[in-house]
């Protein structure tokens, strides 16, 4: 018997935790059996949702978070032409389903096939950006049809009902259990019984190996997404005919949150434990729901499986975390390139930078806050984009620097947020003291999940960051569930700063914000330029080669983390006092910020500049429907020409510029082979001030 357990526990060890899910559902959210089997159907929503980001996973290594919104398009077509035009429930869903093998072909051959080699960081958000550019175009679509899209189900395409106490299922659901299973178990014979599933297979391993055998893997991932986009056609049209139309292509944070944690759980390799995972979700959810007032249900949907998510991969064993690691293929370009010592010697490049200075400072402390053309509600936009720099600079050092990528950033910047605010109200604190206690917060909630990120790397540290904001900010800082949390109608005084300094004004509020992100951004480049930020670097781009020099990676993580999260934290603090209220953001708002990040340039403090002049200034002074294709066209056309991000492509351009002027100034390539030893140019060595 003993000889046998081993082998028994290993065949139904998959099963472990989809097992776990279900008991937590029956124990503490008990529901009729009429809810279960709603459960279920949602459950094979969510299935076909994670078996789509598996395929993108196991063939870009790249996490899809916006993988139900790529059938958003198809599948309001499909709709419109069954409600609007008439046509069959059965005409409607071919000509969607053929309408999105189309669109996952044309994203692989015209988007994904340009970002190859690029970081998945890059990859990532050129996901997301497709995504909302479909979504974009299918707003616009009912307009053909002469109408707007609404919130609204299908009419059954088969006349059935069954009543299972409360709960009435009609065709809907019935296409749900007949369609989602045989879409999952015709992927699944494709890649276990085909030659075309091997090649699929073999060349998501090793792609680079498969192209030197002659597999063709570009195709074949042309073929994975097409699939794909099937599959995410399927999850929305169901869900349409289920619980209706996602007006706008919100399909809200919970339905990406199912099959994350589904993925997660299964380790982003294990389709069997996948798919249990995401029927059990299922499961939980309705349970959850039928426990919870509707208003309050979705923050403990959120609270409730991020919390199995964390725990998940907490218990796993190290062995089973490292496919989705892939820490190196995660990592963006984020250095400043600094301007050869040739260069600055010239007297154009000289009075230039004085230039720039001059113009900066009487930019920032003239003409915005007291200029005629800027008016007073400008100033107040002006000082968020500080507090948002300060936000993205906090992604910087985590992941530009340090390499780990982190989703979890407006999390910490709500706790900032909340004890800030909490002191200035109730213990009528200074400012300045208000800001260090809430970036003390900050850095302290940063270290809870900056332990679990020792042994988490790439993927699983991007899903466990991303539950944690989702449970601060929609449950543990939502005053809905806990009185102490600040309330949107709580003011927020603004104490005077040192107990000297009277803000009150909106211009005066912008020098605040201003002052402290200066603070802030002097901090982090000397950080960058001590032996602590060379660390984080090279543990980043060789981790196995710092360790060998004594340096400990686990201290350096932690630091890193602690960094970050005291930043975005001290963010969260101005921010409350600057608006003088606070209110929880959307969980889903975190994938915003990593695009902003990603887009002005991680690890600078001139990338995160740009990431937030770009990231609110859409919103605050662009028409409405040209901040829907900014959020769409914008972040391709941005990552097609600088990959790198906007500072990235700054540099280019500088850089171009001085080469010719160099040139017609008479330097040489000898000028300039001189100068590659310049101090400036070189990191230090790691090995200086040697005490770890």
């Amino acid at each position: 018997m003993n000889l046998t357990l081993p082998a028994w526990t290993a065949r139904v060890n998959w099963l472990a935790w989809p097992v776990v899910i279900l008991l937590v559902q029956l124990i503490l959210f008990p529901a009729p059996v009429g809810v279960i089997l709603d459960g279920l159907i949602l459950g094979l929503i969510t299935a076909l949702v994670a078996l789509g980001m598996w395929l993108i996973y196991r063939s870009n290594r790249v996490i899809n978070f916006a993988t139900a919104e790529f059938g958003f398009l198809p599948g309001v077509v499909a709709m419109l032409l069954i409600v609007e035009t008439g046509w069959a429930w059965w005409q409607g869903f071919t000509v969607g389903l053929l309408m999105a093998g189309l669109l996952g072909l044309f994203t692989e051959f015209v988007i994904i096939r340009r970002f190859f080699d690029a970081p998945r960081l890059v990859l990532t958000v050129a996901t997301i950006g497709v995504a909302n550019l479909f979504g974009v175009i299918a707003i616009f679509i009912p307009a053909w049809w002469d109408t707007r899209l609404e919130n609204q189900r299908l009419e059954p395409p088969v006349d059935w009902v069954l009543d299972v106490g409360a709960v009435r299922f009609n065709g809907n659901d019935l296409m749900v259990v007949i369609i989602a299973p045989l879409a999952i178990i015709a992927v699944g014979v494709l890649l276990r019984f085909t030659r075309l599933g091997v090649a699929i297979r073999a060349a998501s391993e090793l792609p680079r190996r498969a192209m030197l055998l002659g597999i063709p893997v570009k195709g074949l991932q042309s073929v994975v997404w097409t699939i794909f986009g099937m599959l995410a056609f399927l999850a929305l049209f169901l869900r349409i005919g289920v619980f209706g139309t996602p007006v706008a292509g919100d399909l809200g944070l919970i339905f990406l949150l199912r099959g994350l944690a589904a993925l997660t759980i299964g380790r982003f390799v294990h389709l069997p434990t996948i798919m249990a995972s995401s029927m059990t979700i299922g499961i939980l959810q309705q349970g959850v729901a039928w426990n919870t007032d509707g208003q309050e249900a979705q923050q403990v949907i959120g609270a409730v499986i991020g919390i199995i998510v964390v725990l998940s991969l907490l218990l796993r064993r190290d062995r089973g975390l490292r496919s989705a690691q892939d820490g190196a293929s995660w990592q963006n370009v984020g250095e400043s390139r600094p301007v050869h010592a040739a260069f600055r010697r010239l007297p154009l490049v000289r009075v230039s930078r004085v230039v720039a200075v001059l113009g900066a400072a009487y930019f920032l402390l003239w003409w915005v806050p007291y200029g005629d053309v800027i008016k007073i509600q400008d100033v107040h936009r002006i000082a968020i984009i500080f507090t948002f720099t300060m936000l993205f600079l906090s992604l910087g050092v985590l992941t530009g620097w340090a390499g780990q990528l982190s989703l979890g950033q407006l999390g910490f910047f709500a706790v900032g947020g909340v004890v800030a605010g909490k002191l200035s109200i109730d213990y009528n604190v200074d400012y300045s003291l208000a800001l260090l206690a809430g970036g003390l917060a900050g850095a302290a909630s940063s270290l809870i999940v900056g332990v679990p990120a020792i042994r988490l790397r790439g993927a699983y540290l991007a899903v466990a960051t991303l539950v944690f904001s989702i449970a601060i900010s929609g449950y543990f800082l939502n005053p809905q569930f806990f009185d102490w949390v600040l309330r949107p109608t709580d003011r927020v005084p603004r104490n005077p700063v040192l107990g000297i300094v009277d803000w009150n004004s909106t211009r005066a509020s912008y020098f605040v914000a201003l002052v402290v992100t200066c603070i802030v951004i002097i901090g982090v480049e000397a950080i960058r330029r001590s032996r602590t930020g060379r660390i984080l670097v090279a543990l980043r781009d060789n981790e196995d080669g710092t360790e060998a020099y004594g340096i400990s990676a686990v201290r350096a993580r932690l630091t890193a983390f602690a960094i970050s999260g005291f930043i975005a934290a001290v963010a969260g603090g101005v921010s409350v006092h600057h608006n003088q209220f606070f209110e929880p953001d959307n969980p889903g708002f975190n994938l915003g910020i990593f695009i902003g990040a990603v887009l002005g340039g991680l690890g600078t403090a001139a990338g995160a500049a740009l990431g937030a002049l770009y990231f609110n200034g859409t919103f605050f002074w662009f028409r409405e429907d040209w901040v829907l294709w900014t959020s769409a066209a914008g972040i391709l056309i941005i990552l097609w020409l600088a990959p790198a991000g906007l500072h990235g492509l700054w540099q280019t351009v500088r850089d171009m510029f001085l080469r010719w002027y160099g040139a017609r100034r008479g330097l040489s390539d000898a000028d300039l082979a001189e100068d590659l030893l310049d101090p400036d140019l070189l990191e230090p060595d790691l090995l200086e001030e040697t005490a770890p």
